[in-house]
């Protein structure tokens, strides 16, 4: 930002209302928490966040345990085999076929209309919530929140913040919704600025929802889709879609781990 000065006080109190506000100031600990919600509150409604959003912000509380698990993700450093093995990747395998061959018109009907495979939506179905066995037991609010408080990755986490507080103001999540240590939410961990731009009510229900299983995958595929997926191309690596699997998960034996098993999921 550039300072101007000026010795006519008009001026240069007309200059200082136009300069736009400074971000929240991030930190490192809970104890600015507070008044960086305060701040942040005015970048939410500046960018379309209502009152209930607006309300979730201002009660959502430091989640200590989200930034322990944010400085130490020790899986993503394993070897692909010893990842594998940490993650069931067998069992993920043999659940993601009997559920393909149990509802094979559903995930046929999501292959027809994005052009993603059952294999790569189960792999990460099974690899993010065990097929939604365990959706984490966070507030999503509060850990996005942190993160977008918090100086590592607060560029990164800021739009994910206004995106919860769009999915509150939406009614496809509230305040008490819990989810994974970075605020991933429902049966395949959507980070909630992609939750609100991917989002597809695949029921027809009129509302998405993340916890429900068919709106969940029809969602990942249609951001799979977005992201680029061409449909009948591989999904290997070095083949076109593999670079798509990145857009989901950085961690390259995440990557890698989603097309080995989505390929033996079909067949």
């Amino acid at each position: 930002m550039r300072h101007l000065h000026s010795i006519i006080l008009g001026s240069a109190l007309s200059l200082a209302l136009a300069v736009p506000a400074l971000a929240a100031q991030c930190g490192n600990n809970a104890g600015g928490f507070g008044q960086w919600k305060a701040s942040f509150a005015a970048e939410a409604k500046a960018a379309g966040v209502g009152q209930r959003g607006l309300d979730a912000l201002a009660s959502a509380s430091y989640a200590t345990g989200t930034i322990q698990a944010d400085r130490n993700q020790k899986s993503f450093k394993y070897s692909l085999p010893k990842f594998m093995q940490i993650r069931g990747a067998d069992t993920i395998v043999a659940q993601g076929r009997k559920r393909k061959a149990k509802s094979a018109g559903f995930y046929q009907s999501l292959e027809q209309r994005y052009g993603v495979p059952a294999g790569v939506i189960l792999a990460i179905h099974g690899m993010e919530t065990g097929f939604g066995g365990f959706m984490g037991k966070s507030s999503v609010v509060s850990a996005i929140t942190t993160l977008a408080y918090d100086c590592r990755r607060s560029a990164f986490f800021v739009p994910h913040a206004i995106g919860a507080l769009k999915l509150v103001d939406q009614g496809a999540i509230t305040p008490a919704t819990k989810g994974a240590k970075h605020g991933e939410l429902g049966h395949t961990q959507f980070l909630p600025g992609n939750a609100l731009k991917y989002g597809v009510d695949a029921d027809g229900n009129g509302r998405v929802d993340f916890y429900n299983q068919t709106d969940a995958l029809a969602s990942t595929a249609n951001f799979l889709r977005k992201k680029g997926w061409k449909p009948g191309q591989g999904y290997q690596e070095g083949q076109p879609n593999f670079k798509v699997i990145k857009q989901w998960n950085a961690a390259t034996v995440y990557q890698q781990a989603i097309a080995i098993m989505g390929a033996k999921i079909d067949g």
